[in-house]
């Protein structure tokens, strides 16, 4: 694995480094990941799991374009209309570190920490929901995080999205989180599997695809990015400190756990229209 380089911002300015979440620094789809906790809470059914089990199985052949991604947008709002958000952190603070611990990338990791040593902050975007994504990242060591935002009134849920961090999205929350923190994103770098994240790839001057699907690794060779393989979980408690229950508290499931019962519509008829 190639080690980012250090050449000295000549403005100045700091420089960041972009990471996706799913299948860039964890092995599967958090989205998916929290099914299981969620059906034993009553929040989804039997048939949502089987399905979110089928969907991971998809996502980890092909991932899902965007058309797909709004699909299963619209699918998981309506789904979770009307969740508590109280019960929703109180199921994720049971099982964030059971589900997310062995998913982390030993590759993921040692980048970070490249970047760290090399005095760059790191960023987490994800289409995931803010509420799992905050936590993540925290564990991680990340500086700052943007991920799907849900709209909430009275404690619940209305199934109306504030900001969907996804495709020009995520390039917009680079840019919005570049000019607050002063990023020179010409001298950043950015990292993602998903064709879908061209507009952040194409944000930044240090663009890397890790584990491409087909779309980005055709546009990687087209335009003579570099392309990483990230292939070994390993445990992150082990290697990162566990915050403390308070702030695993503090962030909830939302978007990206409830997608685990919607997801899977739309990778199953790609699938079988690719068979």
């Amino acid at each position: 694995m190639t080690e980012p380089a250090n050449p000295a911002a000549a403005s100045g300015r700091r420089v960041a480094a972009f990471f996706d979440l799913d299948k860039t620094i964890i092995a599967k789809s958090s989205t998916l990941a929290f099914s299981r906790p969620f059906f034993q809470e009553g929040l989804i059914n039997r048939r949502a799991v089987l399905k979110s089990a089928y969907a991971q199985f998809v996502f980890m052949l092909a991932g899902a374009d965007a058309d797909q991604m709004d699909r299963m947008r619209a699918h998981i709002t309506s789904l979770c209309t009307g969740w508590d958000i109280d019960q929703v952190n109180a199921i994720v603070e049971e099982t964030l570190h059971d589900i997310v611990d062995p998913l982390v990338y030993k590759e993921a990791t040692q980048l970070i920490t490249d970047h760290q040593d090399q005095g760059h902050e790191i960023v987490v975007l994800s289409a995931s929901g803010q509420e799992v994504v905050a936590p993540i990242a925290k564990l991680l060591g990340a500086d700052h995080w943007s991920g799907t935002r849900m709209v909430v009134s009275e404690g619940r849920y209305t199934g109306e999205v504030d900001f969907y961090c996804s495709a020009e999205n995520k390039a917009v929350a680079a840019r919005e989180l570049a000019e607050k923190y002063d990023y020179d994103l010409g001298e950043c770098y950015a990292y993602s599997d998903s064709v879908t994240d061209m507009p952040l790839l194409e944000a930044v001057g240090h663009p890397t695809v890790v584990n491409p699907d087909r779309g980005l690794r055709k546009e990687a060779v087209q335009r003579g990015w570099p392309s990483l393989a990230f292939e070994h979980p390993v445990s992150l408690r082990a290697r990162i400190p566990t915050p403390s229950r308070a702030a695993v508290t503090a962030a909830g499931v939302g978007l990206s756990a409830v997608a685990a019962a919607g997801a899977t519509w739309w990778g199953v008829r790609a699938w079988r229209r690719r068979r």
